[in-house]
């Protein structure tokens, strides 16, 4: 199984994943970039979509719901949150861009049950997770909390040097309360954009035991496992997680053999 999805070039599309591409049942990512003055339509029979406006403006519309411009990022790396859409299924979201802007699309499978509606910043919970070398920042796009039918999303940004997801942990068995299942994709951008950071996906059994190299816009999944990043010195990172499975809760186990980390002074 190939984790490491490079993105396209001189592409509008950056990058596209689907169950049927990623081999399994639930999580399906994509992103783009558009130039000012171009659209983007979306529209998914079976999916809910998160529509993550990650740097610049736009205006986005469906039959009967219009937002001007929302965005306004420069840069993922700004303290500041993105703006974001949710959309159900069989719901035509179209999406013009006032300026450059790199948008990020998250989906899963869903009903129909919930409205469209712009995912308003002040729902957004900002957090710090981690102490020393493992101090991450954290923004919790579409909690458990907040209304949507199987997805879950996050964006996270961590310090040159530090490490993130860590220490490594696991959600790839269903037994709440103790651990959820949920299939995962990690959408990395790096500062300066030449720079890498490290993930490795490994198993208990070690059946899936991958160290990889990931560069600007490379997308890993993650099916199962557990999954830490490592950023070199030097270098920002930041990646935006889709998260999915057959109950949307996310309960996470930590690998026993470095959870004596979080005790640790």
């Amino acid at each position: 199984m190939n984790l490491l999805i490079k993105p396209k070039k001189n592409s509008e599309e950056i990058v596209r994943v689907t169950p049927e591409t990623a081999g399994w049942h639930y999580v399906s990512f994509s992103a783009y970039l558009l130039a000012a003055g171009e659209s983007l339509t979306l529209f998914e029979d079976a999916k809910e979509l998160c529509v993550a406006v990650l740097t610049g403006t736009v205006s986005a519309k469906t039959d009967g719901l219009a937002w001007e411009e929302i965005g306004g990022r420069k840069s993922v790396f700004e303290d500041a949150v993105p703006s974001a859409v949710y959309l159900p299924p069989r719901t035509k979201l179209t999406v013009s861009a006032k300026t450059d802007a790199e948008i990020a699309v998250a989906g899963a499978p869903a009903k129909g049950e919930l409205p469209a509606r712009l995912i308003e910043a002040a729902s957004m919970r900002l957090s710090v997770r981690g102490k020393g070398a493992n101090t991450r920042y954290v923004c919790d796009i579409l909690p458990q909390d907040q209304p949507a039918e199987s997805l879950l999303v996050v964006e996270v940004k961590t310090p040159s040097g530090n490490s993130s997801s860590y220490p490594p942990h696991k959600h790839d068995v269903d037994n709440i309360p103790a651990e959820s299942l949920l299939e995962e994709t990690y959408y990395h951008r790096i500062d300066p954009p030449q720079g890498f950071v490290f993930q490795r996906v490994y198993s208990d059994a070690r059946d899936i035991d991958e160290s990889m190299a990931v560069e600007d816009r490379d997308v890993v999944l993650v099916p199962r496992g557990y999954h830490p990043v490592v950023v070199p010195h030097g270098y920002q990172s930041y990646y935006f997680n889709v998260m999915a499975g057959p109950k949307r809760v996310w309960h996470f186990h930590n690998d026993p053999a470095h959870e004596w980390i979080l005790s640790a002074a």
